[in-house]
């Protein structure tokens, strides 16, 4: 039983994950960044507003899991991690059987809502009112396969078959966004780019569906009972709600900007922080591979527990810091070769203040995972609910006093304090990783001094000069923090970094 959960939370096997995971993620995000501009050409600006619309729909079905995917990989790594692994069966059938029933409501409902939508809400021209309600209600075909997806995922993370599950994924998601090119070039309409996309989430199902069953012997959807998915939709729901209001508060800057000055206030205020953002592909992929590490360890295993926490808050502090202290040092020469000029004069600012604040950001997600993993995804979502009363009227005051940078400032601070409260939240309710969080002290906060102090630089050159510093301190405060094994685990990942992605590592 030990051995098992050892095994589960050993170094070599979360780098591995993150890797992995990283490669799933950010492979067919650039493919997407490339196919952008040839969807948009096809499409013509109308129909790509609508096809835009359409994947955001896609999204909120993501919402009809209730959180199913990440309770489930809690509850069954904490049970192999137990020993406890004869009953998943029952239970990853019991919860593939709520999320089915919902799903196929909360279809049903988007079918019937899609007409008036089109016809009434959204100001979609005349003439292509048919097509983009037949395509959308193509896509509401996708809601029970998109849930489905969250939840089986779920249990591939709880086996740890990063490498296997991102293999298949990979493919997928990348034709997820080619699929769409291709059906265009035989059948110029919006429900051939629909069709396409469906077929890439059941061809996600059905391979999942593949990988999942020789790990569940005895998984089937009938003849199960549902009781055993009720605590995975109590636990579900507090991550569902944690996560959603953790979106509105990185997200309500923008609404006080577009309420209290411009809309061009807004795109050199709401550019700069979708920039900042995509760094989350980075701790995305880190708490991915955690989580079944932790909920397999923290009962049996407190002191290696608290070495995953350590080892999880610095890879995605390695990882992000030197991503922020470019953007820092590079804001404004970036803004000018990305967007031109004028939002380079416009958001450089923003973007200086906000590479400060995605470091402690990205590092919550560590902690977080822990607290979700010791089964108390409540503390996160009452945390960030008193967050959300400080921090939007501070928002808005230093919007209305200092402008878009104002704005900016009350977010980089939301995120520090964030970071820090998860911090002490787990020295609270997980007390073998305290001591973890007192040696993470020290490099985190030479990270985001130096980021800020680099951001706050008059001259390019000063600010180089800051970051440089503040690297080197991060680096050697970082390795002076990291157990023995870490760092031989990670000299050997330098060394050889093709050797985490030929299987996934024991």
């Amino acid at each position: 039983m030990t051995d098992d959960a050892l095994a589960r939370a050993g170094a070599r096997r979360l780098l591995s994950g993150v890797a992995w995971n990283a490669l799933g993620r950010g492979l067919p995000l650039v493919l997407a960044l490339l196919l952008t501009p040839v969807l948009v050409h096809q499409l013509g600006l109308e129909r790509w507003g609508i096809f835009t619309l359409a994947l955001a729909l896609v999204g909120v079905f993501g919402i009809l899991d209730l959180g199913v995917g990440p309770a489930l990989t809690r509850a069954l790594s904490e049970r192999m991690g137990n020993g406890r692994a004869d009953d998943q069966a029952e239970l990853v059938g019991a919860a593939l059987a709520v999320l089915l029933g919902l799903s196929l409501v909360g279809a049903a409902v988007a079918w019937w809502l899609v007409g008036p939508l089109v016809t009434r809400v959204l100001n979609v021209p005349p003439e292509l009112q048919a097509e983009a309600t037949a395509a959308m209600r193509v896509l509401v075909v996708a809601a029970p396969l998109v849930v489905m997806n969250a939840a089986l995922w779920g249990v591939l993370a709880a086996h740890q078959k990063f490498r296997a599950a991102n293999l298949v994924t990979i493919p997928v998601g990348i034709f997820y966004y080619l699929g769409p090119v291709l059906a265009l070039m035989a059948w110029n309409s919006l429900v051939a780019a629909m069709l396409a996309l469906v077929a890439c989430r059941l061809a996600n199902t059905i391979s999942y569906a593949v990988l999942v069953r020789p790990l569940v012997p005895g998984l089937k959807l009938s003849g199960i009972r549902l009781a055993p998915a009720l605590p995975l939709l109590r636990m579900g729901g507090w991550m569902t709600f944690s996560s959603a209001l953790t979106q509105a508060l990185n997200y309500a800057d923008r609404f006080l900007v577009g309420a209290l000055l411009t809309l061009s206030a807004v795109a050199f205020y709401a550019t700069p922080l979708d920039l900042v953002l995509r760094f989350w592909i980075l701790p995305v992929a880190v708490a991915q591979a955690l989580m079944p590490a932790l909920a397999s360890s923290f009962r049996t295993l407190p002191e290696e527990t608290a070495v995953l926490l350590r080892r999880g808050t610095l890879l995605i502090a390695t990882i992000v810091l030197p991503a922020s202290l470019l953007l820092v040092v590079a804001a404004h020469p970036a803004l000018r070769l990305w967007l031109g000029m004028e939002f380079a004069d416009g958001g450089a600012g923003v973007l200086r203040i906000l590479g400060v604040g995605i470091l402690f950001n990205c590092v919550a997600f560590a902690p977080g995972s822990l607290l979700e993993a010791i089964g108390r995804p409540d503390l996160i979502a009452r945390f960030a609910l008193a967050q959300a009363v400080v921090f939007v009227p501070l928002s808005a005051l230093l919007l209305v006093q200092f402008g878009i940078e104002g704005a900016a400032v009350a977010w980089a601070l939301r995120a520090a304090v964030d970071c820090a409260g998860r911090l002490l939240l787990v020295r609270r309710f997980y007390p073998p990783a305290a001591a973890s969080t007192t040696d993470l002290m020290p490099p985190l906060l030479a990270g985001g001094v130096g980021l800020a102090l680099a951001a706050a630089m008059p001259t390019t050159t000063a600010a180089v000069i800051c970051a440089t510093l503040a690297l080197v301190a991060f680096a050697v405060l970082a390795w002076r923090s990291l157990p023995s094994p870490d760092r031989v685990a990670l000299l050997g990942a330098l060394r050889n970094p093709r050797s985490l992605l030929r299987r996934d590592a024991k």
